[in-house]
């Protein structure tokens, strides 16, 4: 039996939690898809969760998600491949980071100024994606723009509260 062609389970793994499970293999706009998911997650998975747990969280999805996107690269012989959407959940839970509930709209918001962002790469966040090698470069450019989203987010929501009170999907 020939094994040298044979991917080893950490490969297969790493690729798996990169790309989001099936997610990443969607057809068109893999990121846009794993932005989605991550945002229509949030209210059951993130938000619920302490402020502690949320950074905490996101500390985890970080480390698990330069390792499995170093592994992707490698396994799929490829620089940030467009399959790999973990960055994606990154950078959008953190977007949401300090909000515990939200309305509706606010969800819809964060989704669309971190995916503008995550797109258009201002500096610095195009500098982050080549200033960093393999899954650290892959993970980084998407946490400064959610960093950027999440500025924007909460400038958006204090600026909302005086026009009207927000209902709050959980």
């Amino acid at each position: 039996m020939n094994t040298k062609n044979r991917e080893n389970p950490s490969d297969i793994l790493g690729t798996a939690l990169a790309t989001l499970g099936p997610i990443g293999h969607f057809p068109k706009a893999p990121g846009t898809w794993g932005s989605l998911a991550a945002v229509v997650a949030a209210p059951w998975l993130f938000l619920p969760l302490p402020l502690l747990g949320r950074a905490t969280l996101l500390l985890v999805i970080f480390g698990v998600g330069v390792w499995a996107c170093s592994i992707a690269e490698k396994t799929l012989g490829r620089k940030d491949p467009g399959c790999v959407i973990i960055d994606e959940l990154f950078g959008q839970w953190l977007t949401l980071l300090f909000f515990s509930a939200m309305p509706v709209w606010s969800l819809v918001l964060a989704f669309a100024l971190f995916r503008c962002f995550d797109i258009l790469k201002p500096w610095p966040v195009r500098w982050a994606e080549t200033a960093f090698p393999g899954g650290l470069g892959v993970m980084a450019d998407d946490g400064v723009a959610g960093l950027y989203a999440l500025a924007c987010l909460h400038l958006i929501m204090a600026g909302s509260r005086t026009i009207s009170p927000p209902i709050c999907l959980v």
